[in-house]
């Protein structure tokens, strides 16, 4: 954030007056002096945070809608009245957004006579590779900015006012406008084509895969999601791109992300405090908030950790179902670990992380935003990665030394949440194969006996 807002103010010029100050008080003070002009002239942008929206009321400058998403909150709020006492789905949030936008439609059919190509996007993969083999990502360039960003923030820690966690590597991600384009550039057209098929797939030496790396640049409203949107179809138009992935990537951006934007709103407040439908009250442990991958020695999340550690990012797969996965099975409490995930991803927010976390990876919200909890034990971790091959636990395994804690922790977890997840009707034929596990009481004496040390 610091980068790009350096960035900008230089690539402004005279254009721009760039205040550094202790309060956004005291900034706006300075700025009103320097332009000459009173504090209720200024105008901005409506904030991405409840406490930094009433700040800007309260401090009585002129606030213009938020900027950055395909739906604006009034379409938003108009599409949740609509609605009645119907449930707000994803599904069908995109398609009137999709309608009203005109985005991939035949008139009012959707292009190619189906709303989702999700069957066709969930690719395992590819058998004896260690990467996808595609070429190697644009990265940015570091500059004399960049320099005096980490001087400022090793300062800072010098002084205790902050505490960092992750790894001072390179800055892999776009901070300004030009970086931005130069990201859409070269996904459009390297990556895009297979995107949509391995969109779900995780390899451990392929940290990018076909993933756009956009999510920084558009977070901090270097990029437009319609003109990313626009790109991808130029591509498909011009006969480079399948429609499977196109679609994947508009439902990811005009879908899933203007849909957690609008639910922060909507959901309130006190929605990550208030949730914690299955009473998960374990606290996060310190391999886990430190990012200490290299003490843990069940390879997935061993290698997530490192990558986060490595780079403050991993793609949407090991945040649900590995990290999200991990902490859903063990009870970590709702609020502690939705500020950790906020705190240690590069492109996260409160509105980020709020539904993400709260509503899909921990189902706290006892199914507002799921219809089930999204846990999995190792066969799904060994479907969709190639991290099982060599590790030292096996997937099919529940017990003893080489049982996985994914699969293990997968049946503790249906063991310890069935008063609560008794009612879903899609959980009762997991709920039911807890009867049929003759080990049962073995897998769950392990993961107690395991407690919150590493696995």
């Amino acid at each position: 954030m610091w980068s790009a807002m350096r960035h900008c103010a230089r690539d402004l010029e005279e254009r721009a007056v760039y205040i550094r100050a202790d309060t956004y008080r005291e900034g706006l003070g300075q700025a009103a002096r320097r332009l000459g002009i009173e504090a209720s002239d200024i105008v901005v942008s409506d904030p991405t945070s409840y406490a930094a929206r009433r700040l800007v009321r309260q401090l009585g400058v002129q606030v213009e809608p938020s900027r950055g998403f395909v739906t604006s909150e009034r379409d938003f709020a108009d599409w949740a009245a609509s609605r009645g006492r119907k449930r707000l789905l994803l599904e069908d949030f995109y398609r009137a957004a999709r309608r009203r936008c005109d985005v991939l439609m035949d008139g009012d059919e959707p292009t190619g006579g189906r709303w989702n190509f999700d069957a066709e996007n969930r690719l395992s993969p590819p058998k004896g590779e260690r990467t996808l083999g595609l070429p190697e990502p644009w990265w940015p360039t570091e500059d004399d900015i960049d320099e005096e960003v980490r001087a400022d923030l090793s300062a800072a820690v010098g002084a205790g006012e902050i505490r960092l966690v992750g790894a001072a590597g390179p800055r892999r991600f776009a901070v300004t406008r030009a970086e931005a384009l130069h990201v859409l550039e070269d996904f459009v057209r390297h990556r895009l084509s297979d995107f949509g098929p391995y969109e779900d797939a995780v390899m451990r030496d392929d940290w990018v895969m076909a993933h756009s790396l956009l999510s920084v640049p558009m977070n901090l409203g270097l990029l437009d999601p319609m003109e990313a949107i626009e790109a991808v179809i130029e591509q498909w138009d011009g006969g480079d791109a399948g429609l499977s992935s196109v679609e994947g990537f508009i439902r990811q951006v005009m879908g899933w992300r203007d849909y957690v934007w609008h639910l922060y709103w909507h959901l309130g407040e006190d929605y990550v405090t208030r949730s914690n439908a299955l009473d998960a009250r374990t606290a996060l442990p310190e391999w886990w908030t430190d990012l200490r991958g290299d003490e843990v020695t069940a390879s997935c999340l061993s290698s997530t950790l490192t990558d986060v550690r490595e780079r403050g990012w991993a793609h949407h797969i090991p945040r649900l179902m590995i990290l999200g996965n991990w902490a859903l099975q063990q009870g970590y409490e709702p609020a502690e670990t939705t500020e950790w995930f906020t705190r240690v991803f590069v492109d996260a927010y409160p509105w980020v992380m709020a539904a993400n976390v709260v509503g899909m990876a921990l189902y706290a919200d006892g199914g507002t935003m799921a219809t089930k909890p999204y846990a999995a034990g190792g066969a799904y971790i060994n479907r969709m990665t190639n991290y099982c091959k060599g590790c030292a636990y096996r997937p099919t395994e529940r017990t003893g030394e080489r049982g996985c804690p994914f699969t293990a922790g997968y049946w503790a977890f249906l063991d310890r949440t069935r008063p609560q997840l008794q009612g879903n009707h899609r959980m009762a034929q997991p709920l039911r194969g807890l009867d049929r596990l003759a080990d049962l009481d073995e897998a769950i004496d392990g993961v107690r006996r395991r407690g919150t040390d590493p696995p």
